[in-house]
């Protein structure tokens, strides 16, 4: 008989002690960055160097304007606009802003929009991830691949249409560096190292643990990787997950709680609190749930059951509720969502190795294939009460199977009627 694992909080009490404290952190943390906000918003111009993220031309009212996102040496990141003619690609700019009340501290911790002048603009000094992203895009013809696999790798921006695209084809999730990613690293990487250090291991120092020194070199890699695309919200959540589940199975403590995934949530809203406004970070962490839910209820299948069927099905089915809250559009093509799912657990760690061989070029034509699949779309939009009585449910299964099936087969109509009906 198998004995079961210590939880990490033993009762209700040390839970919620644990979530009070944190909540306490969380709340003194915001109250100091709603003060910065407050000095902010007072100030009748700022000055500040920032680094182009994207830049992009809109019309409006016949008038061709220049929209630029851009990240301040101070680290907020902000959009404004010029009707000045020329590149922005690789500068920093020297700006003078005028913040004002129209700028809510919501936006504060998000992106927000600002007027601006600009006073100097220089070329900014190319990095090695820029070398990196130039080695990525000489393997490809196609402008769409260059895109897709510069964000799937590091984490860059995607122009409209090929976003418009991969929405269509509901890889959403595949494109936007997020814990898929991460879990595919940390099992490719893992692997390889374990095999390396197995030999040496049982011939010098049998008594080392190989998940404390393979896992501490490998959460060392990945950190450094999470730092080098520039901390991606739901990326950032991944990490701290994988670091804090590491650190709980080190430990001897039950990893599959929901407790964990609490306390895993308020530390990163404390320490990072731009993740309250991130729709990714809250995406990522309700997929996680969903996750959670079904390893709950899935037990007794085979792992390989769970890896390739129940997850990448599952919580296809489990978001659609979610995701047609906020984003309307639907197509039939993303009935293909679950299947592209399970083929990129290969395709990802196979396209970085080819990348690194310079034979990036492989597969461009089935990519590109994929791409020109969806041709129409639709726009279905679930009702915020709806949403509300799907979030009671989704609450409910926690404690209860069979509002866990309760909860399955609503998503199941719903995407029913999603593709069939609408």
């Amino acid at each position: 008989m198998q004995l079961e694992k210590p939880k990490l909080f033993p009762d209700k009490k040390s839970f919620i002690w644990a979530m009070g404290i944190i909540f306490f952190l969380l709340l003194l943390r915001l109250g100091v960055t709603y003060h910065a906000y407050l000095e902010f918003v007072s100030k009748p111009f700022y000055y500040t160097y920032a680094n182009v993220l994207t830049a992009y031309e809109k019309t409006k009212h016949e008038r061709t304007y220049t929209v630029l996102k851009l990240k301040s040496e101070e680290g907020f990141t902000f959009y404004t606009t010029t009707h000045l003619k020329k590149t922005f690609k690789h500068k920093r700019l020297r700006l003078q802003i005028f913040p004002n009340e129209s700028i809510r501290f919501q936006d504060y911790l998000g992106t927000f929009y600002v007027k601006s002048k600009l006073k100097e603009e220089k070329e900014q000094e190319l990095s090695y991830k820029d070398g990196l992203l130039k080695t990525i895009a000489i393997q490809h013809q196609n402008n769409d691949l260059k895109q897709f696999y510069q964000a799937i790798f590091f984490a860059t921006p995607l122009s409209k249409q090929v976003r418009e695209k991969i929405t269509l084809l509901g890889v959403s999730h595949l494109v936007a560096l997020s814990g898929f990613h991460l879990g595919i690293l940390w099992a490719v990487l893992y692997g390889i190292l374990l095999a390396l250090y197995r030999p040496i291991q049982q011939k010098f120092f049998p008594y080392r643990y190989a998940l404390l020194d393979v896992g501490f070199v490998v959460m060392l890699l990945l950190g450094l990787y999470v730092w080098f695309v520039d901390f991606p919200p739901s990326l950032v959540r991944s990490y701290a997950m994988v670091l804090v589940a590491w650190i709980v199975i080190l430990l001897g403590l039950e990893l599959l709680s929901f407790g964990f995934l609490t306390m895993v949530g308020l530390m990163l809203v404390t320490l990072f609190n731009s993740l309250l406004v991130s729709l990714s970070f809250w995406f990522s962490m309700i997929g996680v749930f969903y996750i959670f839910l079904l390893l709950t209820y899935s037990k007794a299948m085979s792992q390989k059951s769970i890896s390739f069927f129940v997850i990448p099905f599952g919580i296809f089915i489990l978001m659609l509720p979610v995701v047609h809250t906020i984003f309307g559009t639907t197509s039939s093509y993303q009935l293909l969502s679950p299947l592209l799912s399970v083929v990129f657990i290969v395709f990802y760690p196979l396209m970085i190795g080819l990348h690194l061989v310079g034979m990036g070029e492989m597969f461009d034509e089935n990519v590109l294939w994929l791409f020109s699949l969806p041709s129409t779309q639709k726009e279905a939009f679930l009702p915020l009460w709806s949403m509300l009585v799907y979030g009671g449910l989704s609450i409910g299964a926690i404690w209860y199977k069979t509002i866990f099936y309760m909860l399955l087969g609503v998503a199941l109509l719903y995407a029913i009627y999603l593709f069939v009906f609408v």
